[in-house]
């Protein structure tokens, strides 16, 4: 998982990764680090003869499958499942416990509290913004509100569609009212990439203000989650005061 991989080099145990999926990017050193995979389709083989003795999941981000197989010869498998930004704290914490790196989480702890605080400071006097956040397209993919994409968002005062949703990634059709009802149009640059000529594209097609959202800022927990949320809150205020 991406933002374990990072967290994992940012307290300092990179030399003790022996494998990562092809989306863990970060930090540049973790490249070196042997890929067996994605986050929905390791080579568990490959990851056996590697002999780790720690495996790091997410509960929204590999399969209960995957895992449950990778348990018969990996001892001891750590699952995460952060839900709000504050709840990094926690992983922090936990990381910090089982790798002897409890003073490298406390920083990273104080990081995200400033972060916290300054996201709050700049964002709560700008009026609530309803926007689609859009994941993916063909078909169109948004976030729901309970995802940690969706309350990273709503901390800095944007509140996605749909209000309410049976499923935490839900398809947005063409003509559904989202569309209409969003104040915003979020375009995200993950998972799927898109670029400024898809915004400008939407929003002459919709009729409404879009913006391009680095996506590793809104969904990514971990170490990049304090810088993150203070980008987001930058591009909140820069976007109040363009209105």
């Amino acid at each position: 998982m991406p933002s374990l991989t990072e967290l994992l080099f940012d307290l300092g145990l990179g030399d003790n990764v022996v494998a990562r999926t092809g989306f863990c990017v970060h930090p540049r050193a973790a490249r070196a680090v042997p890929k067996i995979g994605g986050t929905k389709d390791p080579d568990l083989d490959r990851l056996r003869a590697l002999a780790p003795t720690h495996l790091v999941v997410n509960v929204d981000e590999n399969r209960r499958e995957d895992v449950d197989a990778a348990r018969a010869f990996i001892p001891q498998v750590i699952v995460t499942h952060p839900q709000v930004p504050a709840d990094n704290a926690r992983l922090f914490a936990l990381f910090g416990a089982i790798f002897d790196r409890s003073a490298a989480a406390a920083a990273l702890t104080r990081e995200l509290d400033a972060a916290l605080a300054f996201t709050r400071e700049a964002t709560h006097r700008l009026p609530r913004e309803s926007v689609l956040y859009l994941i993916w397209r063909k078909p169109w993919m948004t976030v729901a509100r309970d995802t940690y994409v969706g309350a990273t968002l709503g901390l800095v005062g944007w509140d996605t569609l749909p209000a309410a949703a049976a499923r935490r990634y839900p398809e947005i059709a063409d003509d559904a009212p989202e569309w209409h009802a969003a104040e915003r149009l979020l375009l995200s640059t993950e998972p799927y990439a898109f670029r400024p000529r898809d915004v400008s594209a939407l929003a002459a097609e919709r009729g409404k203000p879009a913006q391009l959202v680095d996506g590793e800022h809104a969904s990514w927990y971990g170490s990049r989650a304090s810088p993150g949320l203070r980008r987001l809150a930058a591009l909140r205020v820069a976007l109040a005061g363009n209105a």
